[in-house]
């Protein structure tokens, strides 16, 4: 899944002055945002193991890439073209639809 993060985004200004990067955290939604897309809203989400490489800077395009694991495991990378940013697993515990029958 294709994204970039808006030079105007709320989180850019203390992350950091002079120099904006994206934070990790918001690398992080647009994984969440991935995963979801593909397999519908979930609960339970953790992500056991993450790394962090190489910055984005406002307004570069990257992609979210998954594989499946299991039924409700995925490993992700981040990536600027050829450069990896980031790199982790994303587990959850079930569907929501599921979750609440």
């Amino acid at each position: 899944m294709p994204f970039s993060i808006p030079s105007d985004h709320p989180c850019l200004p203390g992350h950091f002055p002079g120099r904006p990067l994206v934070p990790g955290v918001v690398l992080l939604e647009q994984v969440i945002a991935a995963v979801e897309a593909a397999h519908g809203p979930l609960s339970g989400l953790r992500l056991p193991q993450v790394k962090f490489l190489q910055p984005l800077l406002p307004e570069q395009s990257a992609q979210v890439e998954l594989d499946a694991l299991g039924a409700s495991r995925w490993r992700f990378r981040v990536r600027r073209g050829d450069d990896l940013l980031a790199s982790g697993e994303v587990v959850a515990d079930l569907p929501i639809a599921e979750a609440s029958a």
